[in-house]
């Protein structure tokens, strides 16, 4: 299958599942979660104005105002993805259930499934526009950042969404469906965490890294290191394992150097020889 085939599909069924999360979720209970599709929600109650030409009509100035002040930057895949969100919320509307009126219910699989589909989008390299793009301006013209930015934007949507359904539970419910989709985003992006990546400071670091070759068959890399307070050097360690290789590598270091200085962080996505490389 060609490269941009599969990016611009995968584009498209990110914008669709997120276009069914807001038809059979957030949209029916009132629950705008920031963005454009919050302000088009709120609009779409108090005009009657459909969310996808709405969304599309917010979109495209804010596009125009990115190109001008940013630079041609965003391209097509952000246009292209603008435009399928908006057509698949319209088109989809009157032939989706609404699953539940539980605003609770609406909130956590409303978040879940927008945040999987807007992290395909973002996995195949496309945007949706939206707030982020605000977000990017206003970085751009002040000295706030993009996510500060961004927080600021999508915090005012929801409090206008608490003011005009004068609910300020339907802001509390959609600050939740907010957070779970900005981490579900993050998760299909990067992947589970099914990898750990080990930091090693000790002074017997040839036989950690001899005993780590020899009875785990894991690679190990050397980085060279000075003390801030002793000025001494030394050689660190660098090791990236399984998560279920974890507490044996913890022993390995425990056996050998009981104060060794150690950092274990998620790997969330590893490629190379002894992990699978994903390929998109």
């Amino acid at each position: 299958m060609p490269k941009g085939f599969r990016t611009y599909a995968g584009i498209t069924l990110g914008a669709v599942l997120t276009a069914f999360a807001l038809n059979i979720f957030l949209i029916p209970n009132k629950v705008a979660a920031g963005g454009v599709s919050g302000m088009a929600t709120i609009l779409h109650y108090l005009l009657g104005a459909p969310v996808g030409v709405t969304m599309l009509a917010l979109n495209i100035p804010l596009f125009l105002a990115s190109v001008k002040i940013l630079g041609a930057r965003f391209g097509l895949r952000t246009l292209y993805g603008a435009a399928i969100l908006s057509v698949a919320i319209d088109l989809a509307a009157p032939f989706t259930p609404v699953l539940t009126h539980d605003l609770l219910l609406s909130s956590l699989y409303g978040g879940v499934l927008s945040g999987i589909g807007m992290g395909l989008v973002f996995r195949y390299g496309g945007t949706t526009a939206g707030t982020d793009l605000a977000a990017a301006i206003i970085n751009k013209l002040t000295r706030i950042s993009v996510g500060q930015a961004l927080l600021a934007v999508d915090f005012f949507v929801i409090a206008a969404a608490g003011i005009a359904f004068q609910s300020a539970e339907l802001s509390l419910y959609a600050l939740i469906s907010l957070w779970l989709t900005s981490h579900i985003i993050d998760l299909v992006q990067e992947g589970p965490s099914t990898a750990k990546a080990f930091i090693i400071v000790s002074g017997a670091a040839d036989e950690v890294a001899r005993r780590i070759l020899a009875e785990m068959d894991r690679g190990v890399t050397y980085l060279h290191g000075k003390g801030g307070y002793t000025g001494q050097t030394r050689d660190i360690l660098f090791c990236v394992v399984t998560a279920s290789e974890v507490v044996r590598l913890k022993e390995v270091i425990t056996s050998i150097d009981p104060a060794a200085f150690v950092i274990v962080a998620d790997a969330h996505e590893v490629m190379g020889e002894g992990f699978t490389r994903r390929e998109f």
